[in-house]
């Protein structure tokens, strides 16, 4: 950007030690390093924001493409059938042989697992 060679920082430095003199030179250096690197902090800042504002432009258009897509394949295609609606239904014979199948009346109790008398718990 700035394009600044080797003769020309010489003669600015030159300028600078006769300006503001050979004992306040480390504070203006100091000064001037310090200014730079808040207007570095500064673009930087910026360049970051600027590149969030471009990849959330990006994602914006990405998701409008995809949903217009999806309209499109949605019209194009039928809808397919529920996992209910392609299930087949039993006949009538088949619906018979489960009901024969099927036990009517419940299984007789484990005698092993008849439930024991309790006995009373003592007083707290």
């Amino acid at each position: 950007m700035f394009d600044v060679g080797a003769s020309e920082m010489l003669m600015i430095v030159i300028v600078a030690v006769v300006v503001i003199g050979p004992k306040d030179m480390p504070m203006a250096m100091r000064t001037a390093g310090r200014w730079i690197g808040k207007m570095r902090r500064i673009s930087g800042h910026f360049r970051a924001g600027i590149d969030t504002m471009v990849r959330e432009a990006e994602l914006e258009e990405m998701e409008r493409k995809w949903r217009e897509q999806n309209e499109a394949i949605m019209k194009s295609h039928p809808t397919l059938p529920s996992g209910e609606d392609m299930a087949p239904h039993p006949t009538s014979a088949e619906a018979a042989l489960a009901s024969l199948e099927a036990p009517s009346h419940p299984a007789p109790a484990d005698p092993r697992h008849e439930a024991e008398p309790q006995l009373p718990l003592p007083p707290p």
